[in-house]
């Protein structure tokens, strides 16, 4: 079975990034970091799973990818899930530019087994609208990722359409990806294991909200939005309580801005843009409610994700992947469709063989 990681992550080379920052904010050695801290909790006392969080560089991430058998990897950041909480303009597009630059010079150039996805400054509109030109025209991107904390208002926000627009002009995706989970709730919460189970799908259903009830899938057809690593449980969620709620609540719509119309189901409105292969969202392999999930939208909806090298090793991405191949709730073209199919199709991939030269 062929394998497509539709989310895996890099480790930030600060040094490395520094070469490619402007003046004045190259002024000065480097920093340990380029981003503000994702958040209190990741200061975590406790235990991970052995091999977790290790350092990997470009050649580590190789060896890791055939050991499990992954053809192609799209990469995210992982300082930069803290993006939205900067607040300098100048200094967005400044780190988004060297991001984006480092990431194509380390990873993308170094095999065509890497894709990348880009940081834009969605602090600044205009400037993510070129900066995600820059990144899919000049440096071959898939599309970008939006936080889905920090920024100052819901990505279905009328100001940031215009980043949407461009994305439409393009075919590109859009991944919204959850991980710095400050100001939601949990800020005095004595356990980090409640915050990082519920922090990253909390924040993309109400990003998932924004977008959906706000008419961005239908005014933006040609765009691509994914909804990552927060498992597919919050989706099941959202076909239940948005039904009920649009029955009940239905917001007078003067403008025809908003979706979706009174007299449509919200569940049938996502399946319809799942099947258009506008609408995706992240799943690991061992997840239980997968396969229910499946039979409600169908198998067009779901990318496999590894999320190497944070919270896994080797041997656990292994186990999922076997778990998902062996799953009999499962069809051969659903399996087919969430190991590799959907990530090519919402990436806009042509994956090459997994060759030993890599």
């Amino acid at each position: 079975m062929r394998i497509i990681d539709g989310d895996g992550h890099v480790f930030e080379d600060s040094e490395a990034m520094q070469r490619f920052l402007p003046p004045p904010f190259n002024q000065g050695p480097a920093r340990p970091r380029w981003f503000p801290p994702l958040d209190h909790f990741h200061d975590f006392i406790g235990q991970t799973p052995p091999g977790s969080f290790r350092p990997v560089g470009p050649d580590g991430w190789l060896e890791f990818a055939d050991d499990v058998g992954i053809e192609t990897a799209v990469l995210y950041t992982t300082g930069g899930l803290a993006f939205g909480k900067i607040t300098h303009r100048d200094w967005a597009t400044a780190v988004a530019r060297a991001y984006n630059n480092w990431l194509h010079e380390a990873y993308v150039q170094r095999s065509p087994r890497f894709k990348g996805m880009a940081l834009i400054p969605m602090q600044d509109p205009e400037a993510a609208v070129e900066e995600l030109r820059r990144a899919v025209e000049e440096l071959g991107f898939s599309g970008a990722m939006l936080p889905s904390t920090g920024l100052k208002d819901h990505l279905g926000a009328k100001e940031y359409w215009p980043v949407y627009a461009e994305a439409d002009r393009l075919g590109c995706a859009i991944g919204i990806h959850g991980g710095a989970h400050s100001t939601m709730g949990f800020d005095h919460m004595n356990v980090y294991t409640p915050v990082g189970a519920m922090g990253h799908p909390m924040s993309l259903l109400i990003n998932f909200s924004g977008i959906l009830f706000n008419g961005i899938l239908d005014r933006f057809p040609n765009a691509r939005f994914g909804f990552m690593e927060g498992g597919v449980a919050w989706l099941l969620v959202a076909l239940e309580r948005f039904d009920r709620a649009h029955e009940t609540h239905i917001q007078w719509n003067p403008r025809g801005e908003l979706s979706p119309p009174a007299d449509q189901k919200v569940s049938d409105y996502i399946r319809d843009h799942v099947h258009a292969g506008r609408l995706f969202v992240g799943c690991e392999g061992d997840e239980p409610g997968l396969s229910y999930a499946v039979s409600q939208v169908g198998g067009r909806a779901f990318i496999y994700s590894s999320d190497f090298p944070h919270e896994v090793n080797n041997e656990s991405c292994k186990k999922e992947i076997r778990e998902l191949i062996e799953c009999e709730d499962l069809s051969e073209a659903d399996k087919e469709a969430i190991l590799h199919g959907n990530a090519e199709w919402f990436y806009g991939l042509k994956t090459p063989a997994m060759v030993d030269g890599r």
